[in-house]
């Protein structure tokens, strides 16, 4: 009994890893709040959209793979986080379409940022 207990405090020390939960019963207002909480990197997308195609190349040019929400034109108006696609979140912050991804890429911030809330070993 004694021996298990130092590994259980070890474990119980480290970060564990981030999931997604799914509540069927939760509004997609709330499940979009908790998405921006839980996950490192978010993007509001649509499929169509050549901007959101552009941020998501982007970013996995630079090895991140965000969670991706697409939504589909009938469901944005009702479930948007922003009303401008694509929308993007970095560390439950906004970081805005893709203005705000291409100014911190090119000042040298991005990936910093991404190494800061985990989207990026290294």
């Amino acid at each position: 009994m004694g021996t298990e207990a130092a590994p259980l405090g070890k474990r119980a020390k480290r970060r564990p890893a981030a999931t997604l939960s799914i509540d069927a019963g939760e509004p997609p207002e709330k499940r979009m709040e908790r998405l921006i909480e839980e996950s490192p990197v978010v993007i509001f997308s649509r499929s169509s959209c050549c901007m959101c195609h552009v941020m998501k190349r982007l970013l996995a040019s630079v090895g991140v793979h965000p969670t991706v929400i697409e939504l589909d034109e009938e469901e944005e108006p009702a479930a948007a986080p922003v009303a401008m696609m694509p929308a993007m979140f970095i560390g439950g912050e906004a970081i805005g379409g893709i203005e705000g991804l291409m100014a911190l890429h090119l000042s040298g911030r991005l990936v910093p940022r991404l190494r800061e809330v985990g989207a990026l070993c290294g």
